[in-house]
């Protein structure tokens, strides 16, 4: 410890030697007339490089300033500027009195923004941390973008984010998302800071912007995968009263109306509320598939005091469709058939509901620090009732396309809180700047799993299907339509407590210098319950896992426009099964090592981002193979993985009114080490190369002015579907279905008049090309084909 202490201490003496004596801090906050701090605040003195952005509190630091005159200007998006002049004088530090902004109301509508990508703070972060701090890649999707290119899905928000990807669409009634190849499931899907179910659709209308945090988020979220974390962020209740309604028609007679309305609730504006939903109803490119989706998302704001806000947010989504898991692989080969034909049973149905409400707790307890607590309740259920998934449960397809079809029946419940304390501020130590986080988290799952009987000669008459059908030619009027009874096979209850702790600092040692460094400890507990109906049986198991998660990251800015980064951090995966002792099995601890350059360019008009990185999954738990043994519950942490790639990112603003976004991403995941499957192998739906491009333009004068036209394009690499070969089974015929590469390609436009009034319209998959989303060999899912959309807006 000893000699760690000296080595810092070196380090800071060596770092203060590159800052000039003479130099003092700013200090300020800025704050709204409504007396509320305003996060996201660009502060620029005037001529110079030197600038900060607000945090969550409203509060900047401009460290380093030379003795002098200077003239402060502030500014943000919705607010009018304001320019301050201000003296330095050596050897003392500034605190300001509160700046307060006047919001500019009329210059709320639609424009292009070309403010600072890096300097944005992302929630998810929790700490306030600016993007440029955090050594990791960060993307954020404004509300902008989601508007200017008529996003309506995880997918389309996706086309904007390159290593982050849709890796299936199993049933057609969810979206897989995986990064770096490692799968974001629930555990790594957020909105507003709160674990989000993604085994359903994801309502977009709602959204005020969405964060991508890649690589570990480990210390701050617990148990997530190591790939990155999605933050989806809803729209906030606002002061000024103003809303818009909008109704789009479509293609496969999309027709959804939304509406968004937002205000004061007293004319002290210490108060106020938004409400915003949308209805949709649509059919699909697949013949006999519909969907139904009604959406609410209504908030309110209250400022209890000059230091102490709540917010209560509630999220209701509700979607009914048609699952369809295709029916287009015979013996691990893609088969063609045509695009809209459906082969599932015409009566089938998904039907599932999600509903939370989170308060949100801010106190300022002085100048510097604040706490946070949040209370979240999440409830999820789905009731889904269709046919079998083709090629699983011994229903495979034949050469003639012959199939069997079966049905299978589940009912799913997941009832979710959480409890978050977190405690953040900034502080020094001699001349070194601390921006400080400690909090603790405990959350609590109680999931109700109902399986049903599928159909057997003995519960079906003697035929162990549901009907016959061929693939290749379906008799949709002689389909079989009645809806059999099901008995109930079992009931799996998981009560799943987990609890965590966690503390990190980013020290800024100079200008220059930075570190981020931290640590997480986390528990967790797992019950499984499984009760079996038929002989009224249960079966018990509970598995205890804990585990430390470090972060360390090392920054070097240069200029306040660049940021040169290294980083390790650690995050661990639970495991089921039980070892050759009969003990539960120990977490997989991952290792993640990522560098990277973020670059600001030409006064906030281009940013370049590059980053690289390797993780390896050096204890991956595989079945035990010693002694004969053949029960696949008895496992051994013996696997290996490697996940490395390289991203780049590139955001410019070549012209007034235009913005280009652009990115690639290389990723290639192997088995390093395996007792089951080959080694040096890839693994499953992930590409190596994506790759995206869009552009969009207003024009802000003339006779064009409030016209808009963009376009979006996006390129998936070849994966790998199917199922992997394994080595330990003899005369195993498992597969891999190579997938093929696709280009795909949207086109937007849309006009604004008289501030209020605006028609849009977007045209997808203007190629109309064709590829496949595809889950083992069992759910073949076509992406769409070419459709448009044509939306009426008005504001008020």
């Amino acid at each position: 410890m000893k000699i760690i202490n000296q080595i810092l201490l070196f380090i800071v003496c060596i770092a203060n030697q590159l800052v000039a004596q003479n130099t003092q801090n700013i200090h300020g906050k800025i704050m709204s007339v409504s007396n509320i701090p305003i996060e996201g605040v660009t502060v620029v003195i005037e001529k110079t490089d030197y600038y900060d952005i607000t945090n969550a509190n409203g509060d900047f630091t401009i460290s380093n300033v030379n003795a002098g005159d200077y003239k402060l200007v502030v500014s943000h998006i919705g607010f009018n500027s304001k320019t301050i002049d201000m003296s330095v004088t050596k050897g003392n530090s500034i605190t300001l009195k509160p700046i307060y902004l006047k919001e500019a109301y009329s210059e709320l509508q639609e424009v292009v923004i070309s403010g600072s990508i890096l300097s944005k703070t992302p929630n998810a972060a929790k700490s306030g941390i600016k993007a440029l701090d955090l050594p990791q890649s960060v993307a954020i999707i404004s509300q902008q973008t989601l508007e200017t290119q008529q996003i309506n899905s995880l997918t389309d928000i996706l086309k904007n984010v390159n290593g982050l990807y849709i890796k299936g669409t199993t049933g057609g009634y969810q979206e897989e998302l995986a990064s770096r190849g490692y799968s974001l499931g629930s555990n790594n899907t957020f909105k507003n800071g709160v674990r989000y179910f993604n085994g359903m659709t994801v309502e977009t209308s709602g959204l005020e912007s969405v964060e991508i945090l890649k690589g570990s988020a480990a210390i701050l979220f617990g148990n997530v995968e190591a790939g990155g974390i999605l933050n989806l962020i809803t729209k906030k209740p606002r002061f000024d009263f103003g809303g818009k309604l909008d109704v789009t028609f479509g293609s496969f007679n999309l027709v959804k109306p939304t509406f968004d309305v937002y205000g004061s609730l007293n004319d002290s504006k210490t108060a106020a509320f938004r409400l915003d939903g949308s209805y949709a109803s649509a059919d699909s490119f697949r013949k006999y598939v519909s969907s139904e989706t009604y959406y609410f998302n209504p908030s309110l704001f209250f400022k209890l005091s000059n230091k102490t806000t709540l917010l209560l947010e509630s999220d209701y989504t509700n979607d009914y469709r048609t699952p369809d898991f295709g029916a287009g692989i015979i013996n691990y080969q893609i088969v063609d058939l045509p695009r809209d034909q459906f082969v599932g049973v015409k009566w089938g149905y998904f039907d599932a509901e999600q509903v939370s409400v989170t308060a949100t707790l801010n106190h300022q307890l002085s100048y510097n620090w604040n706490v946070t607590y949040i209370n979240s309740f999440r409830h999820y259920n789905t009731d889904m009732f269709t046919n079998g998934r083709p090629n699983s449960g011994g229903a495979a397809v034949q050469e003639d396309g012959t199939w069997q079809r079966n049905l299978q029946r589940r009912d799913y419940v997941d009832n979710y809180n959480l409890n978050q304390l977190d405690f953040k501020g900034l502080f020094k130590t001699g001349k070194v700047k601390h921006q400080f986080l400690v909090g603790a988290d405990l959350e609590n799952y109680k999931t109700k799993d109902t399986r049903y009987n599928s159909l057997t000669t003995a519960n079906n008459n003697g035929q162990a299907y549901y009907d016959e059908i061929n693939i290749f030619n379906p008799d949709y009027n002689n389909f079989r339509n009645d809806i059999p009874n099901v008995d109930k096979n079992r009931l799996t209850s998981t009560p799943v407590s987990r609890f965590g702790i966690y503390v990190q600092d980013l020290i800024a040692i100079n200008r220059y210098l930075k570190v981020l460094a931290g640590v997480r400890y986390s528990y967790q507990d797992t019950k499984s319950d499984i009760y079996t109906y038929s002989n009224q049986s249960t079966s018990i198991t509970n598995l205890y896992d804990d585990a430390l998660t470090p972060r360390f990251g090392v920054i070097i800015q240069p200029t306040n426009h660049i940021s040169i980064f290294g980083s390790y951090a650690n995050s661990f995966e639970t495991n089921t099964g039980l070892d050759i002792d009969g003990n539960t099995l120990k977490p997989s601890l991952i290792d993640q090592f990522e560098v990277g350059i973020k670059n600001e360019l030409f006064n906030n008009k281009l940013f370049l981002n590059v980053t690289g990185y390797i993780i390896n999954n050096s204890n991956l738990a595989q079945p035990y193979l010693g002694n004969g043994n053949t029960d696949s519950n008895i496992k051994e942490l013996a696997g290996s993985t490697k996940s490395q790639g390289i991203e780049v990112d590139f955001t410019a603003y070549p012209l007034f009114g235009m913005r280009l976004m652009a990115g690639y991403s290389f990723n290639e995941m192997k088995y390093t080490k395996s007792n089951t499957y080959v080694v040096g192998s890839l693994l499953r739906y992930n590409p190596k190369h994506t790759a995206n491009l869009s552009a969009n333009y207003t024009f802000e004068s003339g006779t064009l002015k409030g016209l808009n036209i963009g376009f979006v394009s996006t390129y998936f690499g070849e994966r790998f579907a199917g199922r992997s070969f394994r080595i330990t089974t003899p005369n195993d015929d498992r597969q891999l279905i190579p997938l093929s590469d696709y280009f795909q390609l949207d086109g937007t436009l849309a006009y604004h008049f008289n501030n209020k009034f605006a028609i849009k319209g977007k045209l997808a998959n203007i190629t109309n090309a064709l590829n496949y989303n595809v889950h083992d060999d069992n759910s073949l899912n076509p992406i769409a084909s070419r459709n448009y959309s044509v939306t009426l807006s008005y504001k008020f």
